[in-house]
């Protein structure tokens, strides 16, 4: 006898709790960390299932899609914006996101921003004095 599909697993973890076992004596009798019961326990108990969830982010292009024209909008009016600015800037019209996020999105609508803000960018060759 093989090891259980992970559903098959699941399912007697969940079944084997309902006949009136513990959380730890099901992780002991399946060798799963009690980790594992629990949040099996909640997944059929909030959504009556115990398939796991869709992982990943909905197709579309993510939650920044709704806001491509504004961005891109903002990004032309103002090139030295940064990442942060942007953050920051979303965040206050309801969009709470990670400036990697921005970069990437920024990245896809073939549109380009400055790396610091204004007051820590490093002088350029000609601006450098020699010793």
């Amino acid at each position: 006898m093989g090891k259980p599909h992970p559903i098959e697993l699941r399912a007697r973890v969940v079944a084997f709790v309902e006949e009136g076992n513990s959380h730890r004596e099901a992780a002991r009798h399946f060798r799963v960390s009690p980790r594992f019961v629990n949040n099996m326990m909640i997944l059929h108990r909030s959504r009556g299932s115990i398939v796991p969830g869709r992982q990943g982010h909905a197709p579309g292009g993510g939650k920044l899609i709704a806001h491509s024209s504004w961005i891109a909008a903002r990004v032309a009016d103002n090139g030295d914006v940064t990442l942060d600015e942007l953050c920051v800037e979303l965040a206050g019209r309801g969009v709470v996101v990670h400036r990697a996020t921005i970069g990437r999105f920024l990245q896809r609508l073939g549109l380009s921003n400055k790396k610091k803000p204004h007051g820590q960018r490093t002088a350029s060759a000609g601006d450098r004095q020699n010793p």
